[in-house]
């Protein structure tokens, strides 16, 4: 089987190394929110370019956490993607607040701010666009909305570490940002981690004291806390993913170019667009084709991992029926959960697997052009 990630490879590559940084977290006694923490978010912001960064315990935790800092609760809305993972409306859910959805560009897959200033209202607190699959969403759109408006941005950016929109990295884009480290995440470890990015400094404050209980000061508490702290383990695995990953994200993008160069003319079949002022960093590669069932059923034929991203957008799974969207509301989105495909793409994936794939997907196709 041509897996869609492949960890095993990834890991093996980094092995020794890790075991190294492993055994001297073992052997410093230091295991949670140590001195690789530190270091983490030290490299962390200085490589996206803000001024403090707060390692958490997941992706999801860092959403719900920065929702709370902002005092984001009860009777407030937030807007945000029908078409991502859950997490992105889930956080808003779990401080209290309401999400709201918006349609997606049918291109880029994020959030249309057309779309979002359409669904403010005076409830409105902030906005949450996801760069989905890698790609920023149009940021500066985004801000102009938020200023115009007096809303807080945040970049859910889980997917996105190393993409970059008009020259500024993902992270830096809007009034604070959260990523993910979980393991297939571009920029991941051998478990649960996240990190949250601001140039905010009372901002950042106020999330440090959030991970832990709500305190600054050891048995003492202000404010009612989270226990979502970064192991040690974990922050020395990501430094020496760190070093890499650049290098790794451009062997994305240049698996990327082949599929376009020998997909983007199959009549048919849609390859990924992507605007000329960001980069994307793939954390996924999804097609789209009214045939996807028969493209799904031709890939496992021919031992193809293969994913549907995502299969119910956000506002017509069953935990949101009381919030009153019905099928038709966003049809951009809607769409491409009908007809959008992942198929695999990561770091490690030999020549000869891709050319498989890309041979398998033209059969699929008929090899007829556009």
């Amino acid at each position: 089987m041509i897996n869609l990630v492949d960890l095993q490879r990834q890991f093996q590559a980094i092995k020794e190394e890790v075991f190294r940084e492993i055994e001297g977290v073992y052997d410093s006694g230091q295991y949670i929110l140590g001195p690789k923490v530190v270091e983490l978010e030290t490299k962390i912001a200085e490589k996206i370019g803000v001024t403090d960064a707060v390692a958490v315990g997941n992706g999801t935790d860092a959403l719900v956490m920065v929702l709370d800092a902002l005092g984001i609760g009860a009777g407030d809305e937030v807007i945000t993607s029908p078409f991502t993972f859950f997490a992105s409306a889930e956080a808003i859910s779990r401080v209290g607040a309401t999400p709201v959805f918006a349609d997606v560009d049918p291109s880029s897959f994020n959030l249309d701010p057309v779309k979002v200033e359409k669904a403010i209202t005076e409830k409105t607190k902030a906005i949450i666009p996801v760069h989905i699959f890698g790609q920023p969403a149009d940021m500066e759109e985004m801000n102009a909305l938020a200023k115009k408006h007096g809303l807080t941005v945040i970049e859910d950016a889980c997917q996105a570490f190393g993409a970059s929109y008009k020259g500024k990295r993902a992270g830096s884009l809007a009034d604070v940002a959260c990523f993910s480290f979980f393991p297939t995440k571009n920029l991941g470890t051998i478990g649960d981690g996240g990190i949250i990015t601001t140039s905010n400094a009372e901002l950042a404050a106020k999330l440090r004291k959030l991970r832990m209980h709500g305190t600054s000061k050891k048995y003492y508490h202000d404010s009612i806390g989270y226990n979502s702290r970064l192991d040690e383990i974990h922050a020395a695995i990501l430094l020496v993913v760190l070093e890499r990953i650049d290098e790794w994200n451009g062997m994305r993008q240049a698996f990327a170019d082949q599929y376009g160069r020998e997909l983007a003319s199959l009549k048919g079949l849609s390859c990924p667009a992507v605007s000329e002022d960001r980069t994307h960093i793939y954390h996924l590669y999804c097609l789209q084709s009214e045939k996807r069932d028969e493209c799904l059923h031709l890939l496992q034929t021919n031992s193809i991992a293969s994913g549907v991203y995502y299969p119910q957008c956000l506002h017509l799974q069953e935990v949101y029926k009381s919030l009153g969207y019905s099928k038709g509301d966003f049809p951009a989105a809607e769409k491409l959960s009908d007809t959008l495909f992942a198929v695999p793409m990561h770091p490690f994936l030999y020549k000869e697997e891709q050319e498989k794939i890309i041979q398998t997907l033209k059969l699929a196709f008929g090899g007829e052009a556009k």
